[in-house]
């Protein structure tokens, strides 16, 4: 019994590794060979699915229309004046009200977030700039993809055994 179950562990972490690395493509910006777990257009519903519950969880959109235009402009700068331009993402910037969480975070497809609380530590647009270009870098390079295809592949638990993704 106990080697049966054994083998069809062996053959389903075969499957699941075979699998991941058939997964592979070149990202065209990095140049980088990659196992993604979704199609790009999967990103894009995934980016737009989010963007709401997110936003709602640290305090909405934040109310000043100025800030907000800082951050369009600054992001949508970093966009065109960078090899983002070339992709298919679908960058929006948003200032988020929270004015506690110190964060930034970058959803498939390009929505891109940074808290009041983050942007209020900042001394110039060039910090902002910053930000938003390393989470620009996470759209571009696919970071989403990267972690949703990794979770495809078994893992091994504490006591050693092997774990299967849920599905």
């Amino acid at each position: 019994m106990r080697g049966g179950r054994l083998l069809i562990g062996v053959v389903i972490a075969i499957f699941s590794l075979i699998s991941y690395y058939a997964m592979k493509e070149e990202n065209p910006i990095t140049g980088e060979n990659q196992a993604v777990g979704m199609t790009k257009d999967q990103e894009l519903a995934l980016g737009d699915q989010a963007k709401p519950q997110l936003a709602q969880e640290f305090g909405g959109l934040d109310p000043s229309p100025e800030l907000q235009a800082l951050v369009d402009e600054v992001g949508q700068r970093l966009v065109q004046s960078s090899d983002a331009r070339k992709t298919d993402w679908r960058f929006d910037f948003n200032l988020l009200g929270d004015a506690r969480t110190v964060n930034a975070f970058a959803l498939p497809g390009g929505p891109i977030f940074i808290t009041r609380a983050l942007l209020a530590q900042m001394t110039d647009e060039a910090q902002l700039a910053g930000v938003l270009g390393h989470e620009i870098g996470h759209v571009v390079a696919r970071h989403a993809a990267e972690q949703a295809a990794k979770t495809q592949l078994p893992t091994r638990s504490a006591c050693g055994s092997w774990r299967m993704p849920a599905t």
